[in-house]
């Protein structure tokens, strides 16, 4: 059985960065991600897919991506419930990233991002290898293009 997610979008506020009660760091972020498609009026639309990252990659993630920045997630779809205050059970269904990739590390002036040395490239955070963060850069076996990439 196969259960792998992979995701380009933006994020569409900043991450929420929080620590269990031992000490283990945990990131929310909710990632737009565009449809292949286009609605009756032409249109793109978009899902909202909420995202977890766990750990130091979670602090990495709240450190250097805000709301706008482009990323790719690889992880596992995760459905969890809890009681809520009413009773009733409440399913969460969200992405749990492997790793997530930061695909702008330029700020918008156009300077280098204040990260460290490992972190500009984009970085790859989890357990992945080179060839899945190449195929999460590509779409249709065509190189994804980069806004800082378009002569304008």
């Amino acid at each position: 059985m196969m259960n792998r997610v992979i995701l380009v979008g933006r994020l569409t506020k900043d991450p929420d960065l929080r620590y269990t009660p031992t000490g283990v760091a945990v990131a929310t972020f909710t990632l737009a991600v565009n449809r292949n498609f286009t609605n009756q009026q032409g249109e793109r639309e978009a899902d909202f897919i909420n995202c977890v990252v766990w750990r130091k990659p979670a602090e990495n993630v709240a450190n250097f991506l805000k709301k706008g920045s482009m990323a790719g997630v690889d992880g596992r779809v995760q459905t969890r419930n809890y009681e809520g205050n009413d009773g009733k059970r409440m399913y969460v269904t969200e992405i749990v990233a492997e790793s997530v990739q930061f695909l702008e590390p330029r700020n918008p002036n156009g300077a280098k991002a204040s990260m460290p040395d490992e972190l500009n490239a984009p970085p790859v955070y989890g357990n992945t290898n080179n060839q899945q963060a190449e195929a999460s850069l590509q779409q249709n076996g065509n190189p994804v293009v980069m806004d800082e990439d378009l002569p304008l």
